[in-house]
């Protein structure tokens, strides 16, 4: 029985190495996988995959308008699917999970997204909380904070180095932008204690 799957964390937890890792292991099996990652992501490359230790993979690409159970179908209308993958799965759009989750419960097909479970204001991204909220199966990757304590939040940084509490919610971004952090540094951080 195919189930819609949650991998998320703060960043620099592994979700993109964990996610090629996993489809590698499909495809040593001879089994056909789909790949999907953000448009809006473009720090490597438009389309492609990439952890931070390396690996990397071509994806199809999702926008906020995508319509993901119909390009699966089609997808599967010429050549059979196993499992599909979504990198920055924050991104999703809540409709767009919903259709993740039609692709599990009527073509049984497996889905596993990975993403960041909550933004730099500490809130929860659309796509992430639709997949807390209708997902089979949750798990939390684990990232560390600059003290030990596992990391479950995110800091933005300016240009100056120093935490940013008001903006857009995307902003693209790597270690220059970002920091994992514990809630008691985040929120020292970011000014609240």
């Amino acid at each position: 029985m195919a189930q819609l799957y949650f991998y998320y964390s703060a960043m620099n937890a592994g979700k993109s190495t964990s996610l090629l890792q996993s489809s590698h292991n499909y495809t040593e099996q001879g089994m056909h996988v789909l790949l999907y990652t953000a448009a809006v992501d473009e720090r490597v490359e438009k389309g492609v995959i990439a952890s931070r230790i390396g690996l990397r993979n071509d994806a199809s690409v999702f926008e906020p308008d995508t319509q993901l159970f119909s390009q699966i179908n089609q997808h599967i209308a010429k050549q059979k699917l196993h499992c599909v993958f979504v990198d920055e799965a924050q991104f999703l759009s809540r409709a767009q999970v919903d259709q993740l989750a039609k692709v599990v419960d009527q073509l049984n097909i497996p889905v596993l997204c990975y993403g960041i479970r909550s933004d730099f204001q500490g809130e929860l991204f659309p796509g992430s909380q639709r997949l807390l909220t209708i997902a089979d199966k949750l798990t939390e990757l684990k990232a560390v904070c600059h003290c030990g304590r596992k990391a479950t939040m995110v800091v933005r940084r300016d240009a100056h180095g120093n935490a940013v509490s008001a903006g857009e919610q995307v902003v693209i971004g790597g270690n220059d932008s970002y920091e994992s952090m514990c809630r008691n540094h985040f929120f020292s951080a970011v000014g609240t204690y």
